[in-house]
């Protein structure tokens, strides 16, 4: 039989990610597209099996993959901190869960690359952090994605800025600024895991404390409100003091014959509104599309049809903190 590798585009690429999938080794897209994060997933699971890890789907790994029997996948109830962080990752990457968390671009923007749902990156010294804590905590997941690979990110890592800056420019396109296979699958592998979440999840919790108090300020008290919050927070930074009044003197206004969940919604509405007229005019649109959704409950975003509570758990229910 054919030995399928990086590179290998067809309909056995596909059986070989579904069926990896169904394993719990791989997280990605199923596109028929066999590059890094489906190497990654194919040496975790030959390294599992006790097999050569060579990345490589070839006769022997192929007859362990496909005897495999497949385990029921577990469901996980994640904290709302996870989903207000999905909810922000899919609108600012287009994807679900868990390619939100795993976003990665080039130097288009002169940052060297930026990764991650909120897109942290190695010009700001954003990204350094992250990868060091992952590799304290979790260097055991580090090396099963990064295999050969891992020495070199370790040894940039620990250069100085201009270095580490020269390193992963090298690692993508000169002009595009499209991150190389396998560099790109790995990384997208990691973003995936369940661990480099969480991570992200401890890196973003200043913004979701912030949304918590905002939710305060307004007398808001909904999972939808932090979510909406949360959203401003990423996108817009805050709500300034001229704004804030708007929006109180807009709460003033309410129907006084409106139920506490009308209220809550109204509110919402009156917040994503004012936040958006406040923005950069060729940013408004999007930005009253985002926070309307988040106080709806769904909408379409960037052609995406969003249900918060089907999707991502987000309901019109009290915050539980």
């Amino acid at each position: 039989m054919a030995v399928f590798k990086i590179g290998s585009k067809d309909s056995e690429a596909i059986k070989i990610q579904e069926r990896l999938k169904a394993l719990g080794h791989y997280r990605g897209p199923i596109d028929g597209i066999f590059g890094g994060g489906t190497e990654v997933a194919v040496k975790a699971f030959q390294k599992g099996r006790g097999l050569k890890v060579d990345g490589q789907v070839g006769p022997i790994t192929w007859k362990a993959l496909f005897d495999e029997e497949i385990a029921e996948p577990s469901i996980i109830a994640k904290p709302m901190d996870y989903k207000c962080l999905a909810l922000t990752g899919s609108f600012e990457t287009g994807k679900g869960i868990p390619e939100c968390f795993a976003g990665l671009s080039g130097d288009f923007d002169g940052q060297g690359m930026s990764f991650g749902v909120l897109q942290w990156n190695f010009g700001q010294d954003s990204l350094q952090p992250l990868l060091k804590d992952m590799i304290n905590r979790h260097s055991d997941v580090m090396q099963s994605i990064f295999h050969e690979s891992y020495g070199i990110l370790l040894e940039a890592l620990t250069s100085d800025k201009e270095e580490i800056m020269s390193f992963v420019r090298s690692i993508q396109h000169p002009v595009k600024h499209y991150i190389y296979e396998p560099w790109r699958g790995m990384f997208k592998s990691l973003g995936r895991t369940e661990e480099f979440q969480g991570l992200q999840l401890k890196y973003a919790n200043g913004l979701y404390k912030s949304a918590l108090k905002l939710c305060s300020e307004y007398g808001l008290w909904s999972e939808r409100a932090v979510a909406l919050m949360f959203d401003i927070k990423v996108q817009n930074g805050s709500i300034s003091s001229l704004v804030k009044t708007r929006i109180l003197n807009d709460f003033k206004n309410l129907p006084a014959d409106l139920s506490e969940e009308e209220i809550e919604v109204y509110k919402m509405r009156i917040v994503a509104n004012r936040r958006a007229e406040a923005a950069n005019p060729r940013w408004v649109e999007d930005v009253r599309a985002r926070k309307l959704c988040c106080a709806n409950g769904g909408s379409i975003v960037h052609g995406i049809n969003y249900d918060l509570d089907g999707q991502f758990g987000i309901r019109l229910e009290m915050i539980n903190t």
